[in-house]
């Protein structure tokens, strides 16, 4: 059965580099973020761009999952609550897959730490670090598993997923 591999957590904590990873164990499977499917700008959170962010990624989820040659299906963005979650789910409805849903969280220092270096180097505007520190106690409540990435590399953390993967598939 196709697997889709939920990675989630507040900005700057290692998303996109863990689901980078995670390919590469994952073979044969593609990567999705969901910060691709509305990278505009200037960046606008509207309900009429959130909708529109859910029907690309959805679109982009289901023609994955029905694709045939790939088996697992690696899905990486900023999911603060159970809620976007559940509409991508009911979106899905009517295709064969196992879910599994991961929260990356680190410390707050470890975060501040990433961030800053984001900024230093361009790739993030100075108004992420307040965004995302007030966003890390909102993962607490996810029914996620969670995995602290405050003090292993990404490719370990990436090496941890996996392991939880094989470990529920062959009935661990």
């Amino acid at each position: 059965m196709k697997r889709l591999v939920v990675v989630n957590g507040t900005m700057g904590v290692g998303k996109s580099t863990v689901c980078q990873e995670l390919k590469k164990l994952l073979a044969p499977c593609v990567y999705l973020d969901g910060d691709w499917c509305w990278d505009m700008n200037p960046f606008l959170v509207t309900p009429q761009n959130k909708g529109m962010a859910l029907e690309n990624i959805s679109f982009l989820l289901r023609n994955f999952l029905e694709n045939p040659a790939l088996e697992t299906v690696i899905f990486g963005w900023v999911l603060p609550g159970e809620e976007i979650l559940a509409e991508l789910r009911q979106r899905l409805t009517g295709i064969a897959f196992q879910e599994y849903d991961f929260t990356l969280q680190c410390t707050q220092k470890a975060l501040r730490e990433r961030l800053e270096k984001d900024i230093r180097c361009g790739r993030r505007e100075p108004d992420i670090m307040e965004r995302s520190m007030a966003r890390l106690p909102l993962y607490e409540s996810m029914r996620t598993r969670k995995i602290d990435v405050t003090d292993i590399s990404p490719r370990k953390a990436a090496e941890h997923i996996a392991a939880i993967l094989q470990e529920e598939e062959h009935g661990g």
